[in-house]
């Protein structure tokens, strides 16, 4: 299946920012392949203006920041890049956990869609290449009402995506859905791969979340699977034994078998950081664990 939107989001963006780890410190680096981002609720400053937190951002050493959309004040958003430097590279639509494109009411799939066609805009306007997207919750239904339910909505705004050029991502979350929550660490992607390839279209594939499914299978071997499906990345630390998150880094998450498998896929991409924020020295904290675990220094 031809996955076009994925070398459309690879933007070469330039590495900014102190970094405090040597690359060769980890086999299969990827440094020049992965772009660091994070989401916009990680940067906590008390009282500071949306460009004060892209410029903190920026200062430990993001190359990107994801939104929320919409709902995003469009000319502020614009005027903090400007004043920045730092871009938006994509969103994550708003209120998909709330309004999901598996619930049983049409009326509420009808405001799922809306809400993603919004989204798909206002993310365009401010210059990013991707929507992430929850599809909605397996305590829908069974899982065949919910993959039709979705699959149908989410279908409809797929000639938008492809006419404004943002792609619509789809997460691995836990929300019962081509997985089993209930299940063991030897699962695998197939469920997912199937889900995407419903759509047949470039402009639907993952944003493939390293961590979260780190409890339910080998992260590299659904990578692995999914291939040109990824579009872009989560990260997040995890640790199997203990059954908790972790940071990144620590717990048990196998990185070197995650580097090799998107060496594997010849990913070429944006890794988002999806975990606890706080102010620059916690952000350079994240940022770090980003570049000693992917090799990006």
């Amino acid at each position: 299946m031809q996955r076009s939107a994925a070398s459309a989001i690879a933007i070469g963006a330039a590495a900014s920012g102190s970094q405090v780890l040597a690359a060769d410190t980890v086999s299969d680096p990827l440094k020049g392949r992965i772009f660091k981002t994070l989401k916009i609720g990680m940067v906590r400053m008390k009282d500071a203006s949306l460009t004060e937190r892209f410029k903190v951002a920026k200062e430990a050493g993001f190359q990107g920041i994801e939104l929320s959309c919409p709902g995003s004040d469009v000319e502020d958003v614009k005027k903090a890049i400007a004043d920045s430097g730092l871009i938006v590279d994509g969103s994550v639509c708003a209120k998909h956990w709330q309004v999901k494109h598996t619930d049983a009411d049409p009326k509420v799939r009808a405001e799922a869609l809306e809400t993603l066609k919004a989204a798909l805009r206002e993310t365009k306007v401010v210059g990013g290449h991707s929507v992430l997207l929850v599809v909605g919750h397996g305590k829908d239904g069974t899982e065949e009402e919910i993959w039709k339910r979705s699959v149908d909505n989410i279908k409809k705004a797929v000639p938008l995506a492809a006419e404004l050029g943002v792609a619509i991502v789809i997460e691995n979350v836990w929300n019962q859905f081509c997985y089993d929550h209930e299940g063991g660490h030897d699962q695998t992607a197939d469920k997912f791969v199937r889900y995407v390839d419903e759509f047949n279209s470039p402009w639907v594939g993952m944003q493939f979340d390293i961590g979260n499914h780190w409890k339910y299978g080998s992260m590299g071997d659904w990578i692995r699977a999914l291939g040109k499906r990824v579009i872009k990345l989560d990260v997040k630390g995890f640790n199997r034994k203990e059954d908790k998150w972790a940071k990144i880094g620590e717990g048990d998450l196998d990185f070197a078998d995650v580097r090799k498998a998107l060496i594997e896929i010849n990913y070429h991409g944006w890794l988002a950081a999806e975990v606890g924020g706080g102010g620059l020295e916690r952000l350079q904290e994240v940022s770090a664990n980003l570049d000693r675990e992917f090799g990006l220094a």
